[in-house]
């Protein structure tokens, strides 16, 4: 596994992966909030804050970090078996057919474009039935050499930033409101990050029951702009 030691370096490829200029696909994605904002159940600014403030306590905090956290550990140990293992539990998680696409389509994005990017390791997942985001995500904190907490930390914002994005498209909101929004989920983010990395592996388990209705309720919406 190819790594650098240059702090800088890795902080300026932490910025890299977690740009909405990242080709992989997941402006395309809403993970349930198209349907919350066609049945009236989020409708202004302050609803879209409770609907991600309460994924990032409930179900990323919980569900996503502690399991990013293993897998960065088993890439960095290049235990492939467990990457694969973590990656399964992660997918198993997902509770309807439109997050686990959403996660699959992303990651194996994700893996096209490391390869591109001379990770070698990547390679295999570009047709990998078990590939998950946080499963490359974690890869590629591992070749770079990216601290975990500051991982964890961008992989909640990039999500926030993509979900704060198609809440613009569809309540919708101003850039400015969006801009608060994203201001409003900076502590959250944090403390989600932070509580996640500590979690023993009998404590990992999160559920959102609202997004989940949303989610498969999205999978027979007529009109939709968004895959999820």
């Amino acid at each position: 596994m190819t790594t650098t030691t240059d702090t800088g370096l890795a902080r300026r490829r932490l910025w890299q992966l977690m740009s909405p200029t990242l080709p992989v696909g997941a402006y395309s994605y809403s993970g349930g909030l198209e349907y919350a904002i066609e049945a009236g159940w989020v409708g202004d600014a302050d609803a879209v804050a409770d609907w991600l403030q309460g994924q990032l306590r409930h179900t990323l905090g919980r569900v996503d970090i502690p399991l990013l956290a293993r897998l960065h550990a088993a890439w960095r140990r290049n235990d492939t078996a467990a990457v694969t293992r973590y990656s399964r539990w992660l997918r198993a998680s997902r509770e309807t057919r439109e997050l686990v696409a959403e996660d699959h389509h992303l990651g194996r994005a994700l893996a096209r474009l490391l390869a591109e990017l001379d990770m070698p390791e990547a390679q295999p997942w570009t047709a990998e039935p078990e590939a998950s985001w946080a499963a490359l995500y974690a890869l590629a904190l591992a070749c770079w050499e990216i601290p975990l907490a500051e991982g964890a930390e961008a992989y909640l914002w990039a999500w926030c930033e993509n979900q704060v994005a198609a809440a613009i498209k569809l309540v919708p909101l101003g850039q400015t409101a969006g801009q608060k929004l994203l201001l409003e989920l900076a502590e959250p983010i944090g403390a989600a990050a932070a509580a996640g990395l500590q979690l023993d592996d009998d404590a990992i388990g999160g559920t959102a029951p609202g997004v989940a209705i949303a989610s498969s309720l999205h999978e027979t919406q007529y009109s939709r702009l968004f895959r999820s």
